[in-house]
């Protein structure tokens, strides 16, 4: 028999006691071994869970119990959270996450902590999609040349109300507070955090890259129109909030941001709370992966399948896929050097020879424009929507800077990239 004990039994924590015991057969068939919860760890004793197992709100009852095999630790957070799964590990006991914010930050430590003991972390990316067993196991044979993902629900849900329904961003996200998508302060998931934790452990596990959340580009979805959205449809894109690794050279860069993509893209058709990555590998070619990403259920889903894993094997595999550098020479591309296809939106005043003058910035800053349209936002005003051919970062930056600075541009303007 294997043990468990469950470090934070709310929503997932509940749904991985309960799978445990609903599909307790299947499981025991599966894994070789019967597994069962022995206690788990919560911070309000006196809420009632439904829940036939033993609860303490004292993380030591079981990091310090002797016949507890797996810790699931469940609880959030980063250095709290860290030094649970430090004691756990140092203790012998096999180890099950789904705090993705902790491998943002930890994750290359962790693994020097664990070496050979079972440490396994499905869960954190993408709820209930396996793509870290994808990436470690399924595509090891491959290079890696570029990992595109819609990883956060609730900035995919808003997306698509707000294209499909004509909604607003204050309306749409009033909804998804609403529906429990979003939280009262949802800037972790509308500011692109929470997709950029996703996509660091998806990139070390792709190229070896340890980088933190402060070291990429990551940008949000709280400036995006219907002005822009309507330029999407007319030239044939969706907006998505997308993370994305891609290798160019000895380079990956990391970005996380609201990108154009033309809607013919299987990744485009991608709606709702649903999560979607496309990898790409120099030997098999594009695979697609498509899931909830998040919800009790399907996040408990990939918690149970790394516990059955562990009991399988009894041993870890490579935490981060490798046991010795993925590839000489590797480094973080600097976010200034990145090259994309650009959108903008500039709010100027409605005056002859206004759009002359902008089209000289656009020249001046070695930036070549592909189309423009044009689109009244008030009696004397209108919004100028512009996409450009490839250009680099810094020269983009520089550009927007340049107009910022302009009497007859009334507000900063939006930038999109376009994939």
């Amino acid at each position: 028999m294997l043990r468990v004990g469950i470090i934070g039994v709310g929503t997932v924590g509940t749904s991985v006691v309960n799978i445990l015991k609903d599909n307790a057969a299947v499981i025991s068939a599966r894994a070789g071994v019967d597994i069962v919860v022995k206690s788990g760890v919560v911070k309000n004793l006196n809420k009632d869970r439904g829940l036939d197992i033993k609860l303490t709100d004292n993380v030591d009852d079981v990091l310090n119990d002797s016949e507890i095999d797996i810790v699931v630790e469940l609880m959030g957070g980063v250095e709290e959270a860290f030094e649970v799964v430090k004691r756990a590990l140092k203790s012998g006991k096999a180890v099950v996450t789904a705090n993705k914010a902790l491998l943002a930050y930890h994750r290359y430590e962790l693994q020097e902590i664990a070496k050979d003991i079972a440490f396994e972390y499905e869960a954190s990316v993408a709820g209930g999609i396996p793509i870290i067993n994808a990436l470690r196991d399924g595509l090891s044979a491959n290079h890696i040349e570029s990992i595109m993902g819609i990883l956060n629900g609730t900035c995919n849900y808003m997306m698509t109300k707000m294209t499909n329904d004509g909604v607003a961003y204050d309306v749409v996200l009033k909804e998804a507070q609403e529906l429990g998508y979003a939280e009262a302060d949802p800037t972790f998931d509308v500011g692109g955090y929470d997709a950029a934790h996703k996509l660091l452990i998806l990139a070390s596990i792709a190229y070896g890259i340890d980088a933190k959340p402060e070291d990429i580009l990551i940008e949000g979805i709280q400036n995006i129109s219907q002005d822009d959205i309507s330029f999407a449809k007319e030239f044939g894109y969706v907006i998505k909030l997308l993370g994305i690794a891609k290798k160019d050279k000895n380079e990956v860069e990391l970005r996380v941001h609201a990108c154009l993509i033309k809607k013919e893209k299987m990744i485009a058709k991608i709606d709702g709370v649903m999560n979607g990555i496309s990898v790409v590998g120099d030997k098999v070619g594009e695979t697609l992966y498509y899931g909830a990403g998040a919800g009790g259920d399907a996040t408990a889903s990939a918690v149970v399948a790394n516990i059955i894993d562990i009991a399988r094997s009894g041993k870890s595999k490579p935490m981060l896929g490798f046991d010795r550098p993925m590839e000489a020479g590797l480094v973080l591309k600097p976010i200034q050097n990145i090259e994309s296809k650009y959108y903008l939106r500039i709010n100027v005043s409605d005056k002859i020879g206004v759009l002359a003058k902008i089209t000289k910035i656009f020249e001046d800053n070695s930036i070549s424009i592909e189309a423009i349209l044009q689109r009244q936002s008030s009696k004397d005003s209108a919004n100028l929507l512009i996409s450009t051919h490839m250009a680099v970062e810094r020269d983009i930056q520089a550009l927007i800077s340049s107009l910022e600075k302009l009497e007859f541009v009334n507000s900063k303007p939006v930038m999109i990239r376009i994939v």
